[in-house]
């Protein structure tokens, strides 16, 4: 794909799929929020198992610390917000709770640019293919609160 090897390749294919769930997620939320989160929403924490495997191959594989450190960081967002919602059951969005929120949303921010920006090394196109995706994830995650 693009002249990237294998690796870079589940890089480029875990990245667009996590931009593409995260999709799913915010519009399930948006229209079906307490039947839904509670039951599935862990689920899109639970993919950090995979983003941590990933990261770990390309970490074994010498790759540059661009393309594995989003799974590092996707693993440090994930029990963050599996902790706060699942275990502790905290209602931190509304009203907004200033000391989750803040934590929270620079996780989940920084997990998602370290899957977009690293695209820009690979191949420039994939870039702006995901700032689309990332586009309509933001507007549908704003609507969905």
């Amino acid at each position: 794909m693009f002249g990237l090897d294998t690796l870079e390749s589940l890089f480029v294919i875990f990245a667009f799929l996590f931009q593409i769930v995260l999709i799913v997620h915010f519009a399930l939320r948006k229209w079906r929020f307490d039947s839904y989160i509670m039951q599935y929403g862990w689920l899109v924490y639970a993919l950090c198992g995979p983003a941590v495997v990933l990261s770990v191959l390309l970490i074994s594989a010498g790759k540059t610390w661009s393309l594995w450190l989003g799974g590092w960081l996707f693993l440090i967002w994930a029990i963050f917000g599996y902790v706060v919602e699942y275990v502790k059951k905290v209602k931190w969005r509304n009203p907004i709770h200033g000391r989750i929120f803040g934590p929270y949303v620079t996780m989940y921010l920084a997990t998602v640019m370290f899957y977009w920006w690293p695209l820009a090394l690979l191949y420039r196109p994939l870039w702006y293919a995901y700032a689309v995706l990332f586009v309509i994830s933001m507007v549908l995650n704003l609507m969905s609160h």
